[in-house]
């Protein structure tokens, strides 16, 4: 039986490589675009956070999330660049403070900065998911299966630290009508 990452890669070598590329197609550049600028507003949140949490093993897990989205945003920019795609408006970097000097108004909590990355991890993988089935281009395609191999890999690294921490919210049991109760 074949690894996830090799059929994956059974299927984008499906595609004809010797063939010149095909223009980038409109799915693609709005999938893109769309994934660049959620990345971009994750990492303005990151660095929100990192200037209200004092939590070290948070702070070390706010950083590799930093660090991957940069990476990230990096790679489609220089792809867009490339094709002559203009990148999308964001917001601007946030400069770095003491949490100390944050309002107590202002500060969120650990429990909300976590669960803010846990929401902004979700969408992630459903960009990425929904980018790798439409691309047509191999390319592109290859692009998308390492950015959701890199977001479902920072999953397995932040899940057990939000229940390590009491922060996952998990919704309650659902027993469908004559079901046992337990």
């Amino acid at each position: 039986m074949t690894t996830i990452m090799e059929a994956a890669k059974g299927i984008l070598s499906t595609y004809v490589d010797d063939e010149p590329k095909s223009p980038i197609h409109v799915g693609e550049v709005m999938n893109l675009w769309t994934y660049h600028t959620v990345l971009t507003e994750i990492n303005r949140f990151v660095e929100m956070s990192l200037n209200t949490t004092r939590d070290d093993e948070l702070v070390v897990a706010l950083k590799n999330s930093y660090n991957d989205c940069r990476g990230h945003i990096q790679e489609v920019e220089s792809l867009f660049r490339d094709e002559g795609i203009p990148l999308p408006p964001t917001s601007e970097k946030k400069p770095h403070s003491n949490p100390e000097d944050v309002p107590l108004g202002v500060k969120m909590t650990d429990d909300e900065i976590a669960n803010g990355i846990s929401v902004k991890q979700v969408s992630t993988l459903t960009l990425c998911a929904t980018g790798l089935a439409q691309s047509i281009r191999s390319d592109i395609g290859e692009m998308w299966l390492r950015f959701l191999t890199d977001r479902v890999k920072f999953g397995a690294y932040f899940m057990p630290l939000l229940r390590k921490r009491g922060w996952i919210k998990v919704p309650p049991s659902y027993y469908p009508p004559g079901a046992p109760q337990h």
